[in-house]
């Protein structure tokens, strides 16, 4: 039998013979987007008070989303960055980036103060989150904690860090924050990396939409 018989006989019976061309396919759980909702954002945060240091990963998951906080920006995140009477935040940001000052809400503000309280006496450190031993939490360890808290949120798709970066930016777009107030809270050197968000808000389309619907109104009460 001629290889071309035999590659013809083999696909009838729903074999696909072995070939250069042939690749392996594993399955995985893609992600529908690179972003959370703040619902989503909120049931993480639940998922991470559960763990071992349950405070100090729910308020580690909730200043990277409100802060855009890259992994390496989080754990370098110092007690003397926070000004507690005054409510703001001084970011330091990687890559190059703009650094800046935030307003500190008052939801994160508590959940700073409760760390700081639960910190044990004379061990105060430098960094304001750290490990049981109380060295600087790892960058891989933060990125792995926000991994298990979203398997542990029970979501259909794989969670990992830079989400929650994202999550802010879309949130900022989707609020209404103008393009280049958003690139200026990111950090970004190019307002090509903000642009993103915008284009992925929603609302952005409302005005157009109303605007469409008095003229379709009109158009329809000239034809009656």
């Amino acid at each position: 039998m001629g290889r071309g018989a035999e590659i013809r006989q083999n696909t009838e019976f729903g074999f696909v013979p072995s070939t250069k061309e042939n690749v392996t396919v594993r399955s995985r759980r893609r992600r529908p987007r690179e972003y959370l909702t703040e619902a989503e954002i909120d049931k993480l945060i639940d998922a991470a008070k559960n763990n071992r240091q349950g405070h100090r990963d729910a308020a580690a998951i909730l200043m990277a989303y409100r802060h855009g906080l890259r992994a390496s920006e989080l754990v370098e995140l110092r007690w003397d960055d926070v000004d507690f009477r005054t409510g703001k935040l001084h970011v330091r940001r990687g890559k190059g980036g703009m650094a800046s000052v935030h307003p500190i809400g008052s939801r994160e503000m508590r959940a700073l103060r409760k760390l700081q309280r639960e910190m044990p006496d004379g061990l105060k450190g430098v960094h304001i989150f750290v490990s049981e031993r109380q060295a600087p939490l790892s960058v891989a360890g933060y990125q792995r904690m926000v991994a298990r808290a979203g398997e542990a949120a029970g979501f259909p798709f794989l969670v990992h860090s830079h989400m929650l970066r994202h999550s802010c930016g879309y949130k900022l777009a989707n609020d209404g924050q103008d393009t280049r107030a958003i690139q200026h809270y990111l950090g970004h050197k190019s307002i090509n990396s903000t642009v993103r968000y915008t284009a992925l808000a929603p609302d952005r389309f409302k005005v157009q939409v109303r605007g469409l619907c008095t003229f379709l109104k009109v158009r329809q009460n000239q034809f009656r």
